[in-house]
């Protein structure tokens, strides 16, 4: 079994991630925002699953910063956003075969390991 992991180091709740499947020996493979932006099928897969009111993390600093707070705009336009922008989502982005988490959910992962 193998766990996909989206986010950036520097996220607490990244790092409980990853040290909450490393602890558990389950290989993880991670993708840091800062190095390479997500694709656009995961995005896709992300969105479609949950929704961009689950993805999306509207009180994040990047997120004010580009001064998105005001925007209403539709799932696939914040999918574009996010393309360019992917520390405006909630972090961490967990993927274990078809299951999708966002966040730290430590109490879903549990049925993972």
């Amino acid at each position: 079994m193998d766990v996909q992991i989206f986010g950036v180091k520097s996220d607490a709740d990244t790092r409980k991630a990853l040290r909450f499947f490393k602890e558990r020996r389950i290989k993880v493979h991670f993708v840091d925002f800062k190095v390479r932006a997500p694709s656009r099928g995961e995005l896709v897969r992300f969105f479609q699953k949950l929704g961009a009111d689950a993805v999306v993390d509207r009180s994040s600093k990047r997120f004010r910063a580009l001064g998105l707070h005001t925007a209403h705009y539709g799932d696939e336009r914040w999918m574009e956003i996010a393309g360019e922008e992917p520390t405006i989502l909630r972090m961490p982005l967990v993927r274990c075969g078809k299951e999708l988490t966002v966040g730290h959910a430590e109490e879903r992962w549990r049925g993972w390991a």
